[in-house]
């Protein structure tokens, strides 16, 4: 099984994270976001992996230079200019010579969805497409999916105006695709799958979708990295741990750490006090400083207060500073 995961975007959303390291590469849980994705996808039997590139892969293949992740061979299609969600999946299909039912995977969406499980569900109806969904508290601020009983999509509805909306079921991102879907789609051309592609199989009845209650998460925000970090540590997810200091790092007999994740390079000082945090890369936590709710690569200061912020690599923290909801650079 093929699976072509969408990585194509400028990940403008996780400023100032993304300034010194590509959004797929950041570590949930000391693991890169993409290879903690592929891992699923290799569960669920995925064999070979395209990635969607905006960008050049130089990054990707230094990170895996055997041309594996996670066990799954992978290629790369380097996008000539932004092709949006369906563009991206046609040129990314054409470029692996894609002919056969294939997965397709948001690169922000970490998930224990079982992939084979969804596989068989959409050879079992007869699907053209099909997509996993995810039931949301509050789907207004979504595009909710309205199912009949046979799991046939008969509409999506974008964010309904709260208590309108015909189901609380969401699109997660994870798709199985026929090969006749990228006919759908003209090559070369800026097209959206979920606004365009998705509604015109709609009308001829052959998109369906799977949901389930599995662990899902979109890590394209800071508070939902960090929250995808803190699941991993607390063990909330199905399959992934991690311990919450990686080694390499060096973190004080003083200090204290609280539900956290500390990277390999990072130097907690004496006194220090991280709490529901993540800290990256060659980051440093001075003495007596107090990081809460936060993700850091940079300096924080002695005595220093950083609440609900994130800290880019090349930013500094004055000693005694307070910062509280700050994005520095932002």
């Amino acid at each position: 099984m093929r699976a072509v995961v969408l990585v194509g975007g400028f990940g403008t959303r996780l400023r100032p994270l993304t300034y010194s390291v590509p959004k797929p590469m950041l570590p949930v849980g000391h693991v890169p976001i993409i290879e903690r994705l592929i891992t699923n996808l290799v569960r669920g039997g995925v064999t070979d992996v395209t990635l969607a590139l905006g960008f050049k892969p130089e990054p990707f293949i230094e990170a895996f230079p055997s041309g594996t992740c996670a066990g799954a061979r992978l290629s790369y299609a380097v996008e000539p200019e932004p092709l949006d969600t369906a563009g991206a999946i046609r040129f990314a299909a054409d470029a692996a010579g894609i002919d056969d039912t294939f997965v397709v995977v948001n690169g922000d969406v970490l998930t224990d969805l079982d992939i084979a499980q969804l596989i068989a569900f959409h050879r079992a109806k007869g699907a053209e497409a099909t997509l996993h969904l995810i039931a949301v508290d509050d789907p207004s601020s979504f595009g909710v999916v309205a199912l009949d009983a046979d799991g046939r999509v008969e509409r999506f509805v974008e964010k309904p105006a709260p208590g309108t909306a015909p189901s609380n079921l969401i699109n997660a991102g994870t798709y199985v695709l026929e090969p006749s879907v990228l006919g759908r789609i003209p090559l070369g051309e800026k097209v959206s799958i979920e606004r365009v592609t998705f509604p015109a199989i709609v009308e001829a009845g052959g998109v369906f979708a799977m949901a389930t209650d599995d662990y899902w998460i979109d890590t394209g925000k800071p508070e939902l990295y960090l929250a995808a970090n803190l699941d991993v540590v607390a063990a909330r997810r199905r399959f992934d741990r991690c311990d919450p200091v990686a080694p390499g790092a060096s973190v004080a007999e003083s200090a204290v750490v609280v539900e956290s994740v500390i990277a390999a390079g990072v130097h907690v000082n004496a006194h220090a006090h991280i709490e529901r945090s993540v800290l990256l890369g060659s980051a440093v936590v001075a003495a007596e400083a107090t990081v809460i709710d936060s993700v850091v690569m940079g300096h924080v200061g002695a005595g220093a207060t950083v609440m609900g912020s994130v800290i880019g690599a090349d930013a500094e923290v004055e000693a005694g500073e307070h910062l509280d909801g700050v994005r520095r650079p932002s």
